[in-house]
């Protein structure tokens, strides 16, 4: 198969398509013929060599197609079906994937819609989980806009939380369509925060990793009611969660989306759209910053 790796450290231009064993499915799991796959900031750390150290390295821990075999143990899905979910082995920019958790894309959505919602759905199930988010919770999105925070502000809307979040001002129209208060970051964030929610919020979730930590804390009144995905230092630093998914990830987060989404309560949209040979330009592109939404890879 043809699949996406790198042999070296470097920009975009380490980036190669080439061939590769086919995989198959384990116990318990999938493997489908990729339709789409997502790109995510993780995938140019890794390319830059900021996670793993070992050489070559493929790309992608999120994909969607139809199911083509099926590992012992699976009788919820047949051949043939679509799905959506996570490759554990992080080789899922390919043109086929093996997802150990998956779960049926919803009807109203393509194979790119539905490459765009594990890393992001996860993520902000996971955070909000964590935070305790529930009815009348006031929380405050640094980052609010990306794909992420664009999850976890329409997931707490749907708890009951009043949600204030945090982006450009080009985006705040974007967040009062997904049911949040936008202010724009930036220097006196602080105080615009204070201007909608007075003495502050009951609790934080920095998905931007903007160095803000401290203002998320006292806008909160404790480190303990903040929480971040993006900014592990600073949370050393400051005494604050950090959330990583191998502490436990929320993967009733992939059963439970396509209810929403259905109902019209959830969308992420996706940015732009990149062939696999093309994926040094995605590269380029989510490096840059992105208009809100997904940037996904489609495999013919």
């Amino acid at each position: 198969m043809r699949a996406v790796r790198f042999s070296r450290f470097g920009g975009p231009e380490v980036l190669e398509i080439v061939e590769l064993p086919d995989p198959h499915p384990g116990p318990g799991e999938v493997r489908i013929a990729v339709r789409a796959a997502g790109v995510n900031p993780s995938d140019w750390k890794k390319r830059q060599g900021l996670m793993d150290e070992e050489l070559p390295q493929t790309l992608g821990y999120e994909a969607a197609g139809v199911v083509d075999e099926i590992g012992a143990g699976v009788v919820h899905v047949g051949l043939g079906d679509r799905v959506f979910g996570f490759s554990q082995g992080g080789a899922a920019q390919a043109e086929f994937a093996v997802l150990a958790h998956f779960a049926a894309v919803p009807a109203a959505l393509g194979f790119a819609g539905a490459a765009a919602l594990p890393a992001a759905v996860e993520t902000a199930t996971r955070a909000l989980d964590q935070l305790g988010v529930r009815q009348g919770s006031l929380l405050l999105v640094n980052g609010a806009s990306g794909s992420v925070g664009a999850a976890a502000v329409q997931l707490a809307v749907v708890r009951g939380a009043r949600v204030i979040g945090t982006a450009s001002p080009a985006n705040h129209a974007y967040l009062r369509s997904l049911g949040a208060e936008p202010v724009a970051y930036g220097t006196g964030m602080s105080e615009r925060v204070r201007a909608l929610a007075g003495d502050g919020v009951d609790l934080a979730l920095d998905v931007a990793g903007s160095g803000v930590l401290p203002e998320l804390i006292a806008l909160a009144g404790d480190a303990g009611h903040v929480l971040t995905v993006a900014d592990f230092a600073g949370a050393q630093e400051h005494g604050v969660t950090f959330s990583r998914g191998d502490a436990g990830r929320a993967l009733h987060a992939l059963d439970d989306i396509g209810a929403l989404i259905d109902a019209g309560r959830f969308a992420l949209p996706v940015a732009r759209t990149f062939p696999l040979t093309e994926v040094a330009d995605a590269h380029r592109a989510g490096e840059r910053g992105h208009a809100p939404g997904k940037l996904v890879l489609l495999v013919d």
